[in-house]
């Protein structure tokens, strides 16, 4: 058994050159098939995701690998072979740990990519391309990711502008789920923000955009309902949390907009989040009571105290991983014990019974059975000592170099 891991990510390459190596799920099972039935390759599981494409398996031609992952998306291996790494071993087993933990990804911490990867190991398994050492790896990691998760705070703390926003939101009112929103723009920072509402419970959305199909888009994913930006004055009162990120050069909300929506809110708290640059909301907001307004600054230091809290939760997490690699590692280190304790024994089975065969055509002979017997043990005893004893005099004499000084005195 012998694990080797090629990988091109966001660490080596960029996106033009990784994009050349993605795989959709379709294609999946073609390149593990394919892998599968190279000669010298046992085991197989393919990991693509838009930061990465990865493959794990089972082989001692870890020089292969990466020739196999260009023919098969027919690129010039030389050409690429620098943006490619290969990883074997300990080396090979620490690294899908930190990638399932999230510790290799672009935002330290995130946790997606563990459930892309529990994706790629389930379509290895349906294919038939999973073996004895790529499903103890992967449950390995597996277990591992969940005591990182549990044992640190690697996750719990915003990194971005837009989930520390969201975190913001959450902390404000508690329970989402019983809260709407509005959200102002339709750009990454909006799609960011409304996912992770959603994903922390909040099903109320309204958005607004200045192009109307563009609202009408998140709608398709996210329900709720889409709005012309001139209606955002109207029906800013129905709302509890409102994120803005538009490329607007002037502000979109008012003091009096607000100032109005509060009215019909019967002071009812708002919280406005203001993540344009430059701003959307005018700063005059947040003199009204009632209102809560924070924008890019005023988030600024949370985002950087979460970033800090998960650095020093990575080196706790770095503790766990390189004790569940050393548990592998001796997992596979009785593997290789094993199977050389296999072939000795068949080894050891063929030579009694070619001793023995020798000895029953002696006895056959009339030759004197005790001399047949005492010839007998006696091969039989050497034969079986010999290939131990050459182990143990290499072994003896490695370490007794290990003990020389570099230098003897005269």
């Amino acid at each position: 058994m012998a694990l080797v891991i090629c990988s091109i990510s966001h660490r080596n390459a960029p996106i033009d050159v990784r994009e050349q190596f993605a795989l959709t799920p379709q294609e999946w099972p073609i390149a593990l098939r394919d892998l599968a039935g190279q000669a010298g390759f046992n085991e197989a599981v393919i990991l693509s995701t838009c930061h990465r494409t990865e493959v794990f398996c089972d082989t001692l031609h870890s020089h292969k690998l990466a020739a196999w992952l260009c023919d098969f998306h027919q690129l010039d291996v030389e050409q690429y072979l620098p943006y490619l790494t290969l990883y074997t071993d300990a080396d090979a087993v620490r690294h899908v740990m930190q990638t399932a933990c999230g510790l290799d990804s672009m935002i330290l911490g995130e946790p997606q990519i563990l459930g892309q990867m529990k994706q790629a190991y389930a379509q290895a398994q349906q294919t038939g391309t999973v073996g004895k050492l790529l499903n103890r790896l992967f449950q390995t990691v597996f277990f591992a990711a969940k005591t990182v998760r549990s044992q640190t705070a690697i996750g719990a703390n915003p990194v971005s502008v837009a989930s520390t926003a969201v975190k913001l939101a959450e902390d404000f009112f508690t329970d989402l789920s019983k809260q709407s929103a509005l959200l102002i723009g339709a750009g990454d920072t909006i799609e960011l923000s409304v996912k992770h509402l959603y994903e922390h419970g909040m099903r109320k959305f309204t958005f607004a955009n200045r192009t109307f199909a563009k609202a009408q888009a998140f709608t398709q994913k996210y329900q709720g309902r889409a709005v012309a930006l001139p209606m955002i004055s109207s029906i800013l009162a129905q709302h509890d949390v409102v994120i803005s990120a538009t490329t607007s050069a002037t502000p979109i909300l008012g003091k009096g907009c607000v100032e109005r929506a509060l009215q019909w809110r019967d002071n009812r708290p708002l919280l406005l989040i203001d993540l344009a640059m430059p701003r959307d909301i005018e700063p005059e907001v947040a003199t009204l009571k009632d209102v809560h307004l924070y924008d890019v600054d005023a988030l600024h230091d949370q985002v950087q105290a979460g970033i800090k809290a998960r650095q020093q939760a990575a080196h706790l997490a770095m503790r766990i991983i390189n004790q569940h690699v050393a548990l592998f590692m001796q997992w596979l280190g009785t593997q290789s014990a094993t199977h050389i304790i296999r072939s000795y024994r068949q080894e050891s089975e063929r030579m009694r019974d070619l001793e023995l065969e020798t000895a029953l055509q002696a006895l056959h002979n009339k030759q004197d059975p005790q001399e047949v017997l005492t010839k007998l043990a006696h091969r039989l005893t050497n034969k079986l000592m010999h290939q131990p004893t050459v182990a143990l005099r290499e072994v003896t004499l490695e370490l007794s170099e290990q003990l020389l000084p570099d230098e003897v005195a005269v």
